[in-house]
């Protein structure tokens, strides 16, 4: 989720006024998945429970092809590995099966008791405070790919009968620019989260996924932004706390941003990366504050460079409450960044207008196939009253 100073209005494309009034969610949040605070909570607006399947042939870990046809290029994370096979062994163990239902597919049941009891003894031994966050992220990683297997679609993260990816259309992003998805682990995979829609449209090399607290990712994403220089990373986070310029502060033509422009086509260290932390308002600190940690390591300051946002709320926020209509998801951040380049001469010619449309259609696709799937069971789409942590 993306706070936006000043609040101008953005035009989105927004899906047929019926849906007006639907109840939203957010990202991120630090425990198990439960993500999704859902305003809905009758039991009618939970999936039924449903058995993981590990002793299936190929099914007793997690293979490449697997890991990253969920939205990711890197390799399985050790840790998550390693807590797969974990849950694999404790099933034969105790001789009980791994159960996933509720809101954000969490283990159930009699071995959701025990496991818990478990990973609470392996989290109280690891005395390294990095050791325990980067547990607790692979652990709700883990539970959350075994728990969506034969579940969800791995492309647009929605329950397979619900699949939106056809009437999803490609576009390619200016590559001049590349999107990273900071995202907490109580958002990967969570069915209406935004931020997968950004990758669907311009393809995981101009959006790539860095989950928040898994080693492999985080080292991957610093290891990029060193090479490109700090001038050349910029966070939509307009935080309290932090020193941030609007887009045409940042780009505009005093920010000599022709000359940038130059050298981001003629050199790929140049390119403009823009971090857009998915998660819950109430997380968002914490990521913001570790990649300000980071960026003082790397560079011996913890300014990280923050844009703010003219735009206002996005479709979106027919489905998932957000704590003021001056925030919005993070793909309409997205659009409304695209948008505000598009407006200065520097950026008019790389066409990203339409790149900001294409994810506005995309987010209308998502929109609805929600609202249809709540509809067919039977679950309200009058907007309820937010929860206070809940963001996009």
């Amino acid at each position: 989720m993306l706070l936006l100073a000043r609040t101008r209005a953005f035009t989105f494309k927004c899906a047929p006024s019926s849906y007006l009034g639907f109840s939203t969610k957010t990202h991120m949040d630090a425990k198990p998945r439960t993500l999704l605070r859902s305003p809905f909570s009758s039991s009618a607006s939970r999936s039924p429970p449903r058995e993981a399947h590990m002793n299936e042939p190929g099914n007793g870990f997690i293979s490449l092809q697997e890991w990253q046809g969920w939205g990711t290029k890197s390799p399985v994370p050790a840790m998550v590995t390693e807590i797969v096979e974990e849950l694999q062994s404790m099933e034969n163990d105790i001789d009980a099966k791994m159960s996933f239902g509720g809101i954000g597919g969490k283990l159930q049941g009699y071995f959701k008791v025990q496991e818990d009891k478990k990973h609470r003894a392996t989290y109280q031994a690891l005395g390294d405070s990095e050791k325990k966050f980067q547990f607790f992220a692979a652990r709700q990683i883990a539970c959350r790919l075994l728990g969506s297997r034969g579940y969800l679609c791995q492309k647009c993260w929605l329950p397979l009968e619900d699949c939106m990816c056809s009437r999803l259309i490609p576009c390619s992003l200016w590559p001049g620019m590349r999107f990273w998805l900071y995202m907490h682990p109580k958002d990967f995979l969570r069915q209406n989260n935004t931020g997968k829609v950004l990758w669907q449209v311009f393809g995981i090399e101009a959006v790539t996924l860095c989950l928040f607290g898994i080693a492999e990712h985080e080292e991957m994403m610093w290891n990029t932004f060193k090479r490109a220089g700090k001038n050349n990373v910029w966070c939509l986070y307009p935080n309290k706390s932090a020193v941030t310029k609007s887009v045409q502060e940042a780009f505009g033509q005093e920010s000599s941003a022709d000359q940038k422009c130059t050298q981001l086509m003629t050199d790929g260290d140049k390119t403009l990366n823009f971090i857009l932390i998915d998660g819950t308002w109430s997380n968002s600190n914490a990521m913001f504050g570790r990649l300000k940690e980071q960026a003082k390591s790397i560079w011996g300051e913890e300014d990280l460079p923050c844009i703010s946002l003219a735009t206002g709320a996005s479709a979106m926020h027919k489905l998932r409450p957000q704590p003021s209509w001056d925030r919005t998801c993070t793909a309409a951040a997205a659009v409304g960044l695209l948008s505000e380049l598009q407006l200065l001469p520097e950026f008019s010619s790389y066409g990203l207008d339409k790149q900001a449309e294409a994810v506005e259609d995309g987010l209308v696709a998502l929109l609805e196939a929600l609202t249809a799937r709540r509809l067919r069971m039977g679950r309200s789409i009058t907007r309820k009253s937010r929860h206070s942590s809940d963001i996009c």
